[in-house]
């Protein structure tokens, strides 16, 4: 069964990298669109850019819709471990599957250099998000204090796994999310 997807964020690139890398990285997605390049990678939506490499800015963008089956999330999950060990720092991608008969679903992914930083940067995202959705109900005091909380669970996760796991080297994660009511553009 085909469904629509939409893969929105942006992946900041250390200096250096050059389309060809990232094409490289991205061949398993690219593959899956049945294209050689970035530029043939053109959503079905008219007015978004699609994957788009820009080599000044070191980023790849993207804002792409398509139409995908269930081997798409395998394809877009390898794609995005590949090109981690690219980027400079950690960064979110968000996908959106739109189903016509039940809930749309809403992923972050988080694609980064080393699983360390792609853990700093979702500990960061969730005390931002927690952060702006309190202060307007609580006093910084109270803000704060969950805050706190977060950091803590954070590193007892980070222990937990330690402890656990000896292959800690998956460049990217997928963490699954309640949908948002949020306008990507």
């Amino acid at each position: 069964m085909r469904s629509e997807v939409h893969v929105h964020g942006s992946i900041f690139l250390c200096k250096g990298v050059r389309l060809k890398q990232v094409e490289l990285a991205l061949k398993p997605w690219l593959e899956y669109l049945e294209v050689d390049t970035l530029l043939e990678a053109k959503s079905v939506e008219q007015d978004e850019a699609g994957i788009h490499f820009d080599p000044r800015e070191r980023t790849v963008n993207i804002c792409w819709t398509g139409e995908v089956d269930a081997q798409f999330q395998e394809k877009l999950s390898i794609s995005l471990q590949n090109i981690g060990p690219l980027s400079e720092y950690a960064s979110e991608i968000e996908v959106i599957y739109y189903n016509e008969l039940t809930d749309d679903e809403v992923f972050q992914v988080f694609v980064g250099p080393s699983p360390e930083a792609i853990q700093e940067f979702r500990r960061q995202c969730v005390i931002e998000d927690a952060t702006d959705l309190l202060s307007r109900h609580l006093n910084k005091s109270a803000v704060d204090q969950v805050a706190n909380l977060i950091n803590e669970l954070f590193v007892k996760e980070q222990s937990a796994k330690s402890s656990t796991t000896t292959d800690s080297s998956a460049p990217s994660s997928v963490i699954p999310l309640h949908p948002r009511n949020k306008h990507l553009h």
